[in-house]
């Protein structure tokens, strides 16, 4: 399967359109079957199989972003094309993120590596025939870096991608609050800030809450919500010394698995600061940006009734090349 370098039709060279125009045109995602995983703290983690996991060689393991699901539209397309290849794939969604509230007062976060590594740990015990290959996007992307950086050689993961992840934290909160972003932002908030009402509505969260249910429509930004909510929530002294300990970035230089960094430079998510330097990524890590795509975008063809991606061909291609070529590519195209 040849690859193709990218490049934006002039229809979709402006950033948000590449951002927003996927969400618009969504593909239909093949049939997947649910499994709930229990967890050892009380709550539960949600899995979507595409595909037969007992007889496969390989699963390919999805990690979708901030308040995403297997229906958000750069998983469905991944799905598809899996379908396509005939791979098996697995999406695992964070807590209460599969449509059903999860059962704690506690939620996910971009640094929680632990609940990616039970799924791991049930995927390695039960289908022991079959490697583990993993694809994360924005959030997930950013968890999925942190937990290939802290595992490195004891990683159960064979080959990684990350795509438009939030590598530094802080920086890219700030950068939501800056023009057109502040848009992107007001809708993740507001869908944060309803899952928090639900939680009180519920009494979920009422015992361990910092915040009471008047003051949930005074958080506007993300560095506000992750101040009163997301560090208290999951043990962090505050919103820096959570954005601090849970950014990806600094685990790139430790990651001893072949992955695949995706980036583009006009990500209306993000600025310069999530982009490494050569000597801040392992060997391990090919490192790939685009001066255009958007956040979760990449559109490269088509029309825009119906887009053409880069991304999916892309990911399926770095994950089924042989090692040898994967080690020595090394891209930086737009």
């Amino acid at each position: 399967m040849m690859r193709r370098s990218f490049l934006p039709p002039w229809w979709a060279k402006n950033p948000h359109v590449q951002t927003i125009l996927p969400v618009l045109t969504k593909v239909e995602s093949p049939a997947l079957s649910r499994q709930r995983l229990e967890l050892g703290d009380g709550d539960f983690i949600d899995l979507d199989w595409l595909g037969d996991p007992h007889n496969a060689g390989s699963i390919v393991v999805i990690m979708h972003g901030l308040e995403g699901s297997s229906d958000s539209h750069y998983i469905r397309r991944l799905l598809q094309d899996c379908n396509r290849h005939g791979l098996c794939a697995v999406v695992h969604h964070h807590r209460g993120c599969s449509g059903e509230p999860n059962r704690l007062a506690r939620s996910y976060h971009s640094g929680d590596t632990q609940d990616i590594s039970d799924t791991l740990a049930y995927l390695k015990e039960h289908f022991p025939q079959a490697k583990l290959c993993a694809v994360g996007y924005s959030l997930g992307g950013n968890v999925l870096t942190k937990y290939l950086g802290e595992m490195q050689s004891d990683s159960t993961i064979d080959r990684a991608v990350v795509v438009s992840a939030p590598l530094q934290l802080s920086a890219c909160a700030k950068r939501l609050e800056k023009g057109f972003s502040t848009l992107y932002q007001w809708h993740l908030i507001k869908q944060l800030r309803d899952k928090l009402t639900d939680k009180f509505n519920h009494r979920t969260i009422v015992d361990q809450a910092s915040v009471t249910p008047k003051q949930v429509s005074t958080l506007k930004t993300f560095y506000q919500f992750d101040h009163r909510v997301t560090a208290p929530l999951h043990g962090f002294e505050g919103v820096d010394d959570y954005y601090a300990k849970a950014s990806g970035f600094s685990y790139l230089a430790k990651i001893d698995r072949p992955t695949l960094v995706i980036h583009a430079a006009d990500d209306p998510f993000m600025n310069a600061d999530v982009i490494p330097s050569a000597n801040q990524c392992s060997a391990d890590v090919t490192y790939e940006l685009h001066q255009q795509g958007g956040h979760v975008g990449f559109i490269d063809g088509g029309s825009p009734l119906k887009p053409r991606y880069y991304l999916e061909q892309r990911i399926i291609h770095f994950l089924t090349i042989n090692k040898a070529v994967a080690s020595d590519e090394a891209i930086a195209s737009g």
